[in-house]
């Protein structure tokens, strides 16, 4: 019988665990503690250098291929500006929750992980105006692209490739063998992902070793915060926000549309993956919620792609609470470019499971974040994916909807 990757995930975690525990009991001069420390090490670097190798081309072609991907009839132009109009705001939303619940409740502070210390040596705190932090902030944006590419500079890297393509879709047909090779690239991409994926229960495993070998378990207290603010907030964006952004744009009742879009959202739930849940998702905006075929078509494919509203709030949350563990203090500026980098994240982030993860590295280092750590969301984030997966694909719907009222397209019959 073949064991899911989703199992695989929680017997790495809990093993990893237990071997941290038992590392932890032995001494850290014990000769067995120190190879096993020196083999998790190992192991844990590579898993996560393979995510930083992966992030570039992943973040580059997925915003490419998806930007290249607006190219529709002139008619068309109301409905993708309403939709990008949506999408933005209700991500910004969501993104403020994630940063404002993790202000409010602060989960991990107080704790320090002496794991990270290495890593966080070179991490300056600078403290800037605003004007400083704006000349700042626009001079990281538009340098060399090759540079960018080279030094995983990630905010120039997504101004290259949107300007890459707002030039195919102004260039049209011209462009079209090189849209083909972007495509390809990012389904390259993602089968490494998917590869990277399988090891992903062993580098669990050895960053957990890691980290429970030289913590106490103060971090799981903590943790078990962190988890209730990120659901409390993510269940308050996806139950309370949206529907009544909704009820506001369209005059739709919440009920009605829960109701209605059920079947899709279950599906996400279930298989963490708005990709997956296309579809289906499809499916009931089009019979259930009758939206018109041409702004579902357009609307929810372009969603699965770009509007992760679930993901962003995860992100952000998760910036906060790693820099509280880390005993990093994030002041207004910090925190403003963990926002621009969690909406861009959550942007290049494809609609597959635990792909939050890969962009999550980018959130991180945006502010000088240890990537390592990681380690300590890994384990809880298949839980957490379930239910932001399901305010993605919400977020997707409840936009095709008021996309439709807004450009007052015609309900489809279907």
């Amino acid at each position: 019988m073949k064991i899911s990757l989703n199992s695989q995930i929680f017997l790495g975690a809990l093993l990893g665990i237990l071997l941290g525990l038992l590392f932890s009991n032995l001494g850290a001069d014990n000769r067995i503690t120190q190879n096993g420390l020196y083999v998790s090490e190992l192991i844990g670097s590579v898993f996560i250098d393979l995510l930083k190798m992966i992030l570039v081309p992943l973040v580059f072609t997925s915003i490419a291929v998806g930007v290249a991907n607006l190219r529709v009839h002139q008619q068309m132009h109301r409905v993708w500006i309403a939709t990008l109009l949506f999408f933005v705001s209700s991500m910004a939303i969501a993104i403020l929750l994630g940063l404002g619940a993790a202000n409010l409740f602060e989960p991990g502070k107080g704790l320090s992980l002496d794991l990270f210390h290495n890593a966080l040596q070179h991490f300056e705190s600078k403290q800037m105006d605003v004007h400083e932090f704006i000349r700042h902030f626009l001079h990281s944006l538009f340098i060399n692209p090759f540079a960018a590419l080279a030094q995983s500079n990630i905010l120039a890297i997504v101004i290259f490739a949107l300007f890459v393509g707002i030039a195919i879709v102004v260039g049209g047909n011209r462009y079209r063998n090189l849209l083909v090779l972007l495509q390809e690239i990012l389904e390259l991409t993602l089968k490494i992902v998917a590869w990277i994926m399988r090891l992903s229960p062993l580098g669990i495993l050895a960053l957990l070793a890691q980290l429970i070998a030289n913590q106490n378990l103060a971090l799981l207290a903590s943790l078990a915060k962190f988890v209730a603010v990120v659901l409390g907030t993510t269940f308050l964006h996806g139950f309370i926000v949206l529907p009544l952004i909704l009820f506001i744009m369209t005059g739709k009742q919440p009920l009605w549309f829960l109701r209605n879009a059920r079947e899709a959202l279950l599906t996400a739930f279930a298989t963490s993956s708005s990709s997956a849940t296309l579809p289906v998702t499809l499916r009931c905006a089009q019979q259930r919620l009758h939206v018109n075929t041409d702004i579902a078509g357009f609307v929810i494919p372009l969603g699965a792609t770009v509007n992760m509203d679930g993901t962003a709030l995860y992100e952000a949350a998760a910036a906060l609470f790693i820099a509280n563990l880390t005993g990093v203090e994030l002041d207004l500026t910090q925190q403003l470019i963990v926002f621009a980098t969690a909406m861009i994240a959550a942007i290049g982030a494809p609609g597959i499971p635990s792909a939050g993860m890969v962009t999550m590295v980018m959130v991180l280092q945006a502010v000088g974040l240890p990537a390592e750590a990681i380690a300590i969301l890994l384990p809880i984030d298949r839980l957490l994916d379930t239910l932001r997966t399901l305010v993605n694909v919400e977020g997707d719907m409840v936009g095709s909807l008021i996309v439709q009222k807004v450009t007052q397209q015609p309900r489809s019959t279907v």
